[in-house]
């Protein structure tokens, strides 16, 4: 160890306590990813509290229960067994060593990052702060959020004047800080969350070296970065990148339906090349945490620098439109039925934003369902992941899933999400019309089925 490292008591007695297995690890925010992360530490023999605002999220898991589809109640047991705690009391982030925030970060109704979770979670720690804490933040942000928005609300709101490190030598009135993004695929059956690399970026090195000791304990591997704006930006990077080629090759699919040609036939295709291509998919829309926000967030930072990220937004645009795509491909595919949409009756297939989960976060079914009401249909839906959709941040729909026991009433079958229990042979025999936005029915031969 260094003589910068040794400079700090209050950092050697961290670092040792997380080595030993005896740090306190408090997350805050029980969704997609601080769950995980907190059954992860908790494998790991870690004192674990899960902080929520949420009364329900932390009365069902101190009862044994779970919200997420792929986090089983057997997970949770064992990991209340090794000492998780949920709870909705702030004032217990004291009793912690390590506070990593992981709430989410959507846009207003502008487009534009909403800060209010970060900005709220950051005053509801700061009163609880205490010299040798380190605070990470999660959450998926535009480049400076650490050090511009959470470092000044932590500094100015906690109670004995602490302020973050940042010479790499912590003095005994001081916190570190630091940004590791999240990564969760949800869904992702293929890759193991430990195996996931951890980016690192600390607002001092003795942060980064404290926040890799942490992430190393349950990641195979850790990246440290050179500060938190970088890690900030990687996570960007990464999401835009999808972004952008799915904005690609969802113009090809428009052209290619003009030119009668199967854009899946051509990916498929395409990706026999071992090199210089990497395949990406069509469908009805980007959903997610992530992919339909990120490039906002960029956008948004890049104004103050008098930068217009104009491929970026153009990729955003083509994104945004595809759920528009799908209600003119449905009214198109009606009218060769001689049925106007206004009263046509309408089950979408699948309302998650991807196939196999239960997450609806900006799923573009939530927009098709709006759309086709305000056309005029009669819309139902089912999916095996949802028996009821009510209300959320930009939606209210108030729906119960309906079964799948008599296909012949409705007008048109439309495949928003391509999960893998749906028995699409069958539902081809038995709907009057399929309009497939995920290319589900490939292989099944019929001229009730449309793509689009």
């Amino acid at each position: 160890m260094t003589t910068q490292t040794t400079a700090s008591s209050l950092f050697a007695e961290l670092k040792n306590r997380i080595e030993t297995r005896h740090a306190r690890v408090g997350i805050i925010g029980l969704g997609y990813v601080g769950l995980p992360l907190a059954l992860l530490y908790s494998e790991q023999k870690f004192a674990v509290t899960g902080f929520d605002i949420d009364q329900k999220k932390v009365d069902t898991i101190n009862n044994g229960g779970t919200y997420i589809f792929r986090i089983t109640p057997k997970e949770i047991a064992a990991a209340v067994a090794n000492g998780f705690k949920p709870t909705s009391n702030y004032s217990q982030i004291s009793e912690m060593d390590a506070i990593i925030i992981c709430v989410p970060t959507p846009l207003d109704e502008y487009h534009e990052p909403d800060m209010s979770y970060i900005v709220n979670t950051a005053e509801a720690v700061a009163p609880h702060l205490r010299a040798g804490q380190i605070v990470i933040l999660e959450s998926t942000t535009y480049p400076g959020t650490t050090e511009e928005v959470l470092v000044p609300i932590l500094e100015k709101g906690n109670k004995l004047g602490l302020k973050a490190s940042q010479k790499g030598a912590a003095g005994d009135n001081e916190f570190w800080v630091a940004f590791s993004p999240e990564r969760e695929d949800p869904g992702n059956t293929e890759v193991a969350r430990h195996d996931i690399p951890k980016v690192i970026g600390g607002l001092d090195a003795q942060a980064t070296e404290i926040a890799s000791a942490l992430y190393g304990s349950i990641f195979r591997r850790t990246v440290p970065v050179s500060s938190p704006a970088v890690a900030e930006m990687t996570k960007l990077l990464e999401n835009i990148y999808r972004c952008v080629n799915i904005a690609l090759v969802n113009e090809l699919k428009m052209l290619c339906l003009r030119m009668n040609l199967n854009i899946w036939e051509i990916i498929d295709a395409a990706k026999t090349k071992p090199f210089g291509f990497h395949a990406f998919y069509p469908g009805p829309g980007l959903g997610g945490h992530c992919i339909p926000v990120d490039p906002f967030y960029l956008s948004w930072k890049a104004k103050e620098f008098d930068f217009s990220t104009k491929f970026i937004e153009l990729a955003g645009e083509v994104n945004v439109a595809m759920p528009y795509h799908v209600i003119a491909a449905t009214m198109g595919a009606l009218n060769k039925h001689k049925k106007a949409i206004n009263g046509s009756k309408v089950l979408v297939l699948g309302v998650a934003y991807k196939k196999d989960i239960d997450d609806l976060r900006e799923s573009p079914a939530l927009t098709i369902i709006e759309l086709l009401q305000k056309e005029g249909a009669t819309v139902s839906y089912n999916d095996p992941y949802f028996p009821f959709v009510g209300r959320g941040r930009k939606y209210d729909l108030q729906m119960k899933c309906a079964p799948l026991d008599n296909l012949a009433q409705y007008d048109c079958v439309l495949i928003v999400t391509d999960h893998t229990d749906y028995d699409y042979k069958k539902i081809v025999h038995e709907a009057k019309l399929v309009v497939d936005s995920r290319n589900a029915t490939r292989g099944i031969k019929s001229d009730k089925i449309v793509h689009c």
